[in-house]
């Protein structure tokens, strides 16, 4: 059992650091909403096995779906179309590292949203370091570059799953819903979404060779599909603050990638925001495997845990 799991952690990991990867190769023949469409689609077709397989339930009230058409949007829709049309203009690895502040930003939203959340010292160090990161990452060559309006797309995109996660631990976590049920349900809305507007997403016309294609099936079905899958049954055996040591794996998958596979230039300050980014989310809620906290430590840590736990890539 331990080994399974660790397994499914470490497919997790790379199957949510190398999304941004597959979105790069994916943008080489396809506009970044026809990214969008394969990659909902294909993780919705992906979970439907998934749920066939396991004979999930299927929430019938329609009270529950459209607090996860909020969800859908939010966690799904327009973040990936937020960090598909970023990658245009930012290296995938880059955009792996900026993925990386969603805990942090999950906590801030929190602290305004949620009145039992208070930002402690702790979680504000954690705030600073965290966007002292940033500034790091974007550097006086992504100001002179042109890059500031991608990197400010992708912090939409991680604000986004911090509304939603948040908006997830007040409206539909007391419903007591499996949490392969409620991925299901949210990719399965915003595959709907994007077939909708399938008309308008064809104007330009696509193309796909094999290559694009295996990175796409990888993106929906892995990335986007599976990985509900396993990050449900780690957050399960594990828990939600344990399985969210996955935030500092993703990072080092997707700049790992980048490099390998696509070529691109680590600069000096990738690394080093990214150590300030990690730095800030330690901070904000402490390590991962520690097992006592106080009171205080617990309720800083939950929103930013179940950022991590639940976080697409």
């Amino acid at each position: 059992m331990r080994v399974r799991i660790g397994a499914q952690f470490v497919a997790l990991a790379c199957a949510w650091g190398s999304s941004f990867l597959f979105i790069k190769i994916g943008l080489e023949g396809l506009t970044p909403a026809q990214v969008v469409w394969g990659r909902l689609v294909l993780g919705a077709v992906a979970l439907c096995v998934v749920m066939a397989v396991t004979r999930g339930r299927i929430p019938r009230d329609p009270g529950i779906w459209l607090r996860l058409s909020v969800v859908s949007v939010l966690l799904c829709v327009v973040p990936f179309l937020l960090f598909s049309w970023a990658e245009q203009h930012l290296d995938s690895g880059m955009a792996s590292i900026l993925n990386a502040t969603t805990p942090l930003l999950t906590l801030a939203v929190g602290a305004v949203a949620l009145a039992g959340e208070r930002l402690g010292r702790r979680g504000t160090a954690g705030l600073l370091a965290g966007f002292a990161g940033v500034l790091v990452l974007i550097g006086p060559s992504g100001l002179a570059g042109g890059q500031l309006t991608a990197v400010l797309a992708c912090l939409g995109a991680t604000s986004c799953y911090g509304v939603a996660f948040v908006y997830l631990r007040r409206y539909v976590t007391p419903l007591g819903l499996p949490a392969v049920s409620v991925a299901f349900v949210q990719v399965v809305i915003g595959a709907a979404l994007m077939l909708v507007a399938t008309p308008w997403l064809a104007a330009t016309a696509p193309r796909i060779d094999a290559r694009i294609a295996v990175a796409m099936v990888a993106l929906g079905a892995l990335s986007t599909g599976l990985a509900y899958l396993w990050n449900a049954n780690i957050v399960q055996a594990w828990g939600a603050v344990n399985a969210s040591a996955v935030t500092y794996l993703t990072p080092v998958v997707g700049v790992t990638a980048g490099v390998l596979l696509l070529g691109e230039q680590l600069t000096w300050n990738q690394p080093l925001g990214a150590a300030l980014v990690v730095a800030g989310i330690v901070a904000a809620h402490g390590s991962p495997v520690r097992g006592r906290r106080t009171k205080e430590e617990r309720e800083t840590a939950q929103p930013v845990a179940e950022a991590g736990a639940g976080r697409p890539g």
